[in-house]
């Protein structure tokens, strides 16, 4: 409940963002299509296991996923703020759709790994070309006054594609992989032609004298306003690096064969597990007082994250498992809400596409760059040495970011609406983080 300066007070709205009819027809196409690519990346990874029983084989899922976010990045971004964003969003969706259906192909024929590999390559080109465009479309559609609205149901339903994908995706691949690919492709295609329906706003144009041609100054500018922003790079280095050394998601197909001996369904609940934590953090993040300590409390989560992965490394109980990857996700949705609202709030919006672009570097790459880390790892010395040692190369990660960062340390409340440490302005609304992530 807010205060308005006649002395009226005005009643917080949960449902805002849904009471709008575009916002509402978007967030349809978005989960069909989210929890499609929940699925095949369950597929993919017991489908590559079982296949070569190799976990540097899962390592590898994570590298072609990733290269093309650490090349494509900031010209994604560039495209995302020069060309009209629906149509890249639907030709990334197409190119999607083609190749999840090549995925299907090879599968049902067991046709070469490596060319498995090449398309999810391509799938992950796909993904990154059209994904700045994506989340720049969201303030496009929703009013300044309840975007932070819009933002924390977007994080909501994300964790709840993160459990219904990978549920059903362990019972979709315990019945026939090569339907999981092909169930995917159905999803993106879904999407596509939604967002052939849907009516944006204008796009901002470009800035009096700036050139629409590339160039590296256009290239990089998403970068350098991160580099000013130092609170906001200080954020993604944390997430970045925490991700990075906690990808012990990636070895779930091993522990789930041959630790845990639940098969592909017992699998599919353990990938879930994350998503299910996360989203329940983000029910309580909805109905929680804002916060007024971000900083410290986004510390403190990272390091949870930590301590969650490292039991999880070391654990040899189905249930225990679960409970540590439910909490990994609660506590890694807290750093979403924090660097998400931020990254959005903080960038004007002929900017968003790069600065987002940025933020897939940082964060989207390090997801998949977390999976080769950890899979190399677990190749040369066990998935257990794996987990743990990511567990605890997070905490020191958090240990040193700490101590480097007392604006971090101090940062308050968090509403976008002020630098760290000046005295609030107005009350923080709820907050959440649409989606770098990684998976979508």
């Amino acid at each position: 409940m807010t205060d308005e300066p006649g002395g009226s007070a005005v009643k917080h709205d949960p449902y805002a963002a849904f009471r709008l009819p575009g916002y509402r027809a978007y967030v349809i196409g978005w989960l069909v299509a989210m929890v499609g690519t929940r699925i095949q990346s369950v597929a993919i990874g017991w489908e590559m296991y079982q296949r070569t029983g190799d976990a540097l084989s899962l390592g590898l899922v994570g590298l072609a996923q990733a290269l093309p976010t650490m090349l494509l990045a900031l010209p994604a971004g560039y495209l995302a703020d020069r060309f009209d964003r629906t149509r890249l969003v639907m030709t990334s969706l197409g190119l999607m759709t083609l190749t999840s259906l090549a995925l299907a192909a090879l599968s049902y024929t067991k046709g070469s790994v490596e060319l498995m590999y090449l398309f999810l390559f391509l799938d992950a080109t796909a993904v990154i070309l059209g994904r700045p465009a994506r989340t720049a479309l969201l303030p496009t559609l929703v009013p300044a006054p309840i975007f932070s609205n819009a933002v924390m149901w977007n994080t909501s339903l994300m964790q709840v594609t993160g459990v219904l994908g990978p549920a059903l995706g362990g019972v979709i691949v315990a019945f026939s992989v090569p339907v999981a690919y092909v169930i995917t492709a159905a999803t993106s295609l879904i999407f596509m032609l939604l967002l052939s329906r849907m009516k944006f706003t204008a796009q901002a144009k470009s800035r009096p004298g700036e050139s629409r041609a590339a160039s590296f100054e256009t290239l990089v500018a998403g970068m350098r306003f991160v580099w000013r922003k130092k609170i906001v790079l200080t954020m993604i280095s944390l997430d970045m690096f925490a991700v990075l050394l906690g990808g012990a998601v990636y070895l779930l197909p091993i522990y789930a064969e041959d630790i845990l001996n639940v098969g592909a369904t017992g699998f599919g609940w353990l990938r879930a597990a994350p998503a299910v934590g996360a989203f329940v953090m983000a029910l309580l993040l909805v109905y929680m007082p804002p916060m007024q300590k971000a900083g410290r409390m986004l510390l403190w989560c990272v390091a949870a994250f930590g301590a969650a992965t490292i039991v999880f490394g070391i654990s040899q109980s189905f249930w225990l498992t679960f409970a540590m990857l439910f909490l990994t996700g609660a506590f890694d949705n807290v750093s979403m809400v924090i660097r998400g609202t931020l990254l959005q709030l903080l960038t004007p919006d002929e900017m968003r596409g790069r600065v987002s672009a940025v933020s897939s570097i940082f964060i989207g790459a390090s997801n998949e760059l977390g999976g080769l880390e950890s899979g190399v790892v677990a190749h040369w010395f066990g998935p257990v040495f794996s987990a743990v040692s990511g567990g605890i190369g997070t905490l020191i990660v958090v240990g040193v970011t700490a101590f480097l960062s007392p604006e971090l340390r101090r940062y308050g409340a968090l509403d976008g609406s002020q630098e760290p440490d000046a005295p609030p302005s107005m009350p923080a609304t709820a907050v959440a983080a649409v989606s770098a992530s990684s998976d979508d």
